[in-house]
């Protein structure tokens, strides 16, 4: 999985940071740190991690596959009612 992160857009708020810690980290008050080769096993916390950001500074290639399966499972148990 490859992250990208905009730091042009990107505003320090952190919320990255507080939800995928081995992932993201402030360096000082502002200036995000990140690991831009992200391991599967990060997967979830990703998603949510770039669903908080404020600024949708954050991208991941194949992130997709996880909303694709959270969505199916919605619809599955919308049916089972």
């Amino acid at each position: 999985m490859r992250l990208v992160v905009d730091l042009n857009r990107c505003q320090g708020y952190a919320q990255c940071a507080f939800l995928a810690p081995d992932v993201f980290a402030l360096h000082g008050e502002e200036s995000l740190v990140y690991n831009p080769h992200a391991d599967e096993g990060q997967r979830e916390r990703l998603a949510r991690a770039v669903a908080a950001c404020p600024v949708q500074a954050i991208l991941v290639d194949g992130l997709d596959d996880i909303g694709a399966e959270h969505a199916e499972a919605g619809q599955e148990t919308s049916r089972a009612r």
